[in-house]
């Protein structure tokens, strides 16, 4: 028996209704991140990828959307639930992962650490400008030998009479080379503390990486301190030991999980638009049974992984959410993503190489998320940890 041909659906996660598990407030507020990159962003990502060009000019209407810090409270954040957050982050890693990032940097890492641990003063200067885009936040926490290991850091700071002089280098610090303020975390006597090194400060300076296949729309840099002297001030006082930064990075990593859905959707969207199109043997690709298999087992994994980052979302609202159960939503969304990425990729073809089709980019871009804010082995082992009450990586 033939059945008519339905309609083809535009989101493949519209075949879950999605949209149904959202509040208004949600589906406005994920409307609104679409709608505002569909116009700034999307248009230009091909060229600033290309050319590895971050648009800063973009990053002041982010703030005026209320994205930037959207998750905390007072000091002119928006002060949205979590879900709206992992959403804002979807939309934006749909268009590109370099915007999701900076937005997750801003928020969830500069903003959260001053936000989380700094003093009254430290709030009232840098989190209005932060939120409003008008200054821009970096989180220096690895180095180039300590990355997921970062209890052996070298970077340092010892009291100097009222003072304090910090010494050492980080790596890979997105948005370090345009940042106005970081957040550095080093070693001291005291144990590890974190301090807010304005840009100017003697003795503080940056390098951007260049030549990266991937991240090409974001900033990367060195951070390097040399005889840096700072304040006592500067000292963020509610933070004391690695669990201060560790749990900064674990509210980044919650913005990741539900961004890599982003990209996944992205490029399943791409991959459906085409096959639509592309006719081989007299009909379009869509209608072959490999094809199909390809596109329905991708649009499962996506929808698994949009239910789990729903699932953790509600768990981090109610304030029971744990490290562990972040490291699976970042592990296993991450790695969906950029399987459907690579798979999408070749439903295009040939075409899929070029820059017309967003497969490939969210792919490339796919491998530095994997890696960033923990390793997938990392991550692996936090959850096998979870499970054994064993902690495999460390000695």
């Amino acid at each position: 028996m033939s059945h008519p041909a339905a309609a083809p659906l535009t989101d493949p996660l519209a075949i879950l209704d999605i949209a149904g598990l959202l509040s208004e407030e949600e589906r406005d507020i994920q409307q609104a991140v679409a709608e505002l990159l569909a116009d700034r962003a999307r248009p230009h990502i091909p060229d600033w990828f290309e050319n590895h060009t971050f648009p800063r000019d973009l990053v002041p209407e982010l703030g005026k959307l209320g994205l930037l810090g959207m998750h905390l409270t007072g000091y002119g954040c928006a002060g949205t639930d979590a879900t709206s957050y992992g959403l804002a982050c979807l939309e934006l890693e749909a268009a590109d992962s370099g915007l999701r990032s900076f937005v997750s940097v801003q928020g969830s890492l500069s903003m959260f650490s001053i936000w989380r641990y700094g003093s009254e003063d430290q709030k009232r200067e840098w989190l209005p400008r932060l939120a409003a885009g008008e200054a821009i936040g970096c989180f220096g926490l690895t180095e180039s030998d300590f990355g997921s290991n970062p209890a052996g850091m070298r970077t340092h700071a010892v009291r100097d009479g009222k003072d304090w002089i910090l010494n050492g280098e980080k790596m890979w610090i997105t948005d370090g080379g345009m940042a106005d303020v970081a957040t550095v975390w080093a070693r001291t006597d005291e144990g590890v503390r974190g301090f807010l090194v304005p840009r100017g400060t003697p003795g503080f300076s940056t390098r951007d990486i260049h030549n990266k296949l991937s991240l090409r729309a974001s900033v990367t840099s060195e951070l390097m301190f040399d005889d840096v002297r700072l304040p006592d001030s500067a000292r963020l006082p509610e933070a004391e030991g690695l669990r201060a930064p560790l749990s900064c990075l674990d509210e980044a990593r919650f913005g990741i999980l539900f961004g890599a859905i982003g990209a996944g959707r992205d490029s399943l969207q791409a991959a459906l638009s085409y096959a639509d199109t592309r006719v081989q043997f007299d009909r379009p690709i869509s209608g072959f049974q490999l094809t199909q298999k390809k596109l329905a087992d991708m649009t499962i994994s996506l929808g698994n992984s949009m239910l789990l980052a729903l699932h953790l979302a509600r768990l981090k609202e109610a304030g029971t959410l744990r490290p562990e159960q972040i490291s699976m939503g970042k592990l296993n969304n991450v790695r969906a993503a950029a399987a459907i990425a690579h798979e999408c990729r070749t439903i295009l073809g040939g075409s899929g190489i070029t820059d017309e089709y967003s497969p490939l980019r969210h792919a490339l871009n796919l491998e530095a998320v994997m890696t960033y804010e923990g390793t997938a082995e990392i991550h692996t082992l936090t959850i096998g940890r979870a499970l054994t009450g064993r902690a495999a990586f460390q000695g």
